[in-house]
């Protein structure tokens, strides 16, 4: 691959990166990997990154960054809770129809596995996550347009585990119909009747 001289090598190796863990997960990519599709060596990822987890934090970090400000898009111009709460599920829409994986869904069901550094990044992002969704349905519930069945918590919880889930398993044949079907009827037990 020749390079792009308009993007830098750090960006690039960021996005390639990035891709490659919304595939094939943290585990799934070396450096190798990642310098063979970029036509460099190891040693100018080593330049950039000290090591796969200082990587890692560099791909948890940015995409934190870049989700966060769509929530922040959302609350800016999101008329009502409810849809925010569309919007949020769109958000995971856009993920799947570039067939790829919410990165930090692939890297919590790497958990385990990863350095503890990562492991609080991919903690913190859901948490983050949570935090926004409890906001939104406590919106929700005192505007009246939603009925939660159970605290906000664990409604936030809920939709949260539900979307990952049904993101999830549309992977497994890439029928994205099957995500928002899923995503609707979550979010529809939510409304009043």
């Amino acid at each position: 691959m020749t390079e792009d001289v308009d993007v830098p090598t750090k960006v690039r190796i960021l996005d390639t990166a990035e891709r490659m863990l919304q595939v094939r997960g943290y585990n799934g990519f070396s450096y190798g990997d990642v310098a063979e599709e970029l036509g460099i060596t190891r040693a100018a990822l080593h330049y950039h990154f000290k090591g796969k987890a200082e990587l890692g934090q560099a791909l948890i970090e940015r995409y934190a960054t870049r989700f966060s400000a769509a929530l922040d898009d959302l609350d800016d111009t999101a008329p009502d809770a409810t849809a925010k709460l569309r919007g949020y599920a769109d958000l995971y829409l856009d993920v799947l129809r570039r067939d790829l994986m919410c990165l930090c869904g692939m890297l919590a069901a790497e958990y385990k596995t990863l350095p503890e550094p990562l492991q609080a990044s991919v903690s913190a992002f859901f948490e983050t996550n949570t935090g926004w969704l409890r906001g939104v349905l406590e919106q929700g519930s005192a505007e009246g347009s939603l009925r939660l069945l159970g605290s906000p918590d664990d409604v936030a919880a809920m939709v949260l585990g539900g979307l990952e889930g049904a993101m999830l398993i549309t992977r497994l044949d890439g029928d994205v119909k099957r995500f928002s079907a899923a995503a609707d009827r979550l979010l529809n037990g939510l409304v009043p009747a």
